[in-house]
């Protein structure tokens, strides 16, 4: 298990970004756990620009597979008085495999006062709940998960998720690294053949300014609407430990087979 704070401290910094590696115990088959590039992606931009106002908004590609040695590098688009637009880039020996756009926004004196979004459904796993992990070699092995057993679609998956090492990181940064740790929702369609599939994107939004939970649980849930011809669209939730929802996504999901 690597710890994220360390993958960062033993970054090379330069002008617009920095130098790090893809540990082997982060990796998803040929390419690096898309949490995990996110949340460097968002290290950077959060290193490149001062006195940012909160993350409201991050839409994600994944372009190609990311392994070994990375660069990372943001780049601001544009700042005004209340939102700022930045740009961040990973890049391996194979290429260009990630770019990120992060919207970051000041709160701003409004009128309007509405939240009809749903609470968490079932409450965090108890001090003695049975909790599993993924295998040291996997990128799911930096996480404890558990399983409520409250996901009836047949798309559909609902876990428990924390890191395991989560100390140093800032909130959004962690939140990254963990809101992407769930199967596709597609994948639970294919049954024992174990078909492959890959993330394309994924737009999510933040709730709060100031995401926090307890004990470092949030909970996730990822429903795939449709799933044919090789494509997925799924939505995505993730609730802290009080029940509140701190961001909803979407994301577009490759079938091979």
């Amino acid at each position: 298990m690597t710890p994220i704070a360390d993958i960062l401290a033993a970054a090379a910094r330069h002008e617009g970004g920095f130098r790090t590696a893809i540990p082997a115990d982060w990796m998803q088959g040929r390419t690096a756990f898309g949490g995990l590039s996110a949340a460097l992606a968002l290290q950077a931009a959060l290193e490149h620009e001062p006195d940012l106002p909160p993350l409201r908004s991050a839409q994600i590609a994944f372009i190609g597979p990311l392994a070994g040695a990375v660069e990372v590098t943001a780049t601001k688009l544009r700042r005004g008085r209340n939102a700022a637009f930045l740009q961040s880039d990973l890049v391996s020996e194979a290429g260009l495999g990630l770019r990120a756009t992060f919207v970051f926004m000041a709160e701003l004196p409004s009128t309007i006062a509405h939240d009809e979004a749903p609470r968490a459904p079932i409450a965090p796993p108890a001090p003695d709940a049975q909790l599993y992990t993924g295998p040291e070699t996997f990128f799911t092995g930096n996480f404890n998960f558990w399983d409520p057993g409250a996901a009836p679609g047949p798309a559909e998956w609902l876990r428990w998720a924390r890191l395991r090492a989560r100390d140093g990181l800032d909130p959004m940064v962690e939140l990254l690294a963990i809101g992407d740790a769930l199967p596709p929702g597609a994948f639970k369609l294919a049954g024992e053949r174990q078909t492959p599939l890959s993330s394309l994107n994924w737009q999510i939004n933040f709730l709060t300014p100031a995401p926090a939970t307890r004990d470092g649980w949030w909970l996730l849930a990822a429903q795939a609407d449709t799933a044919h011809h090789g494509y997925s669209s799924q939505r995505m939730t993730i609730w802290n430990a009080a029940g509140d929802p701190v961001a909803e996504a979407m994301q577009g999901v490759a079938i091979f087979g």
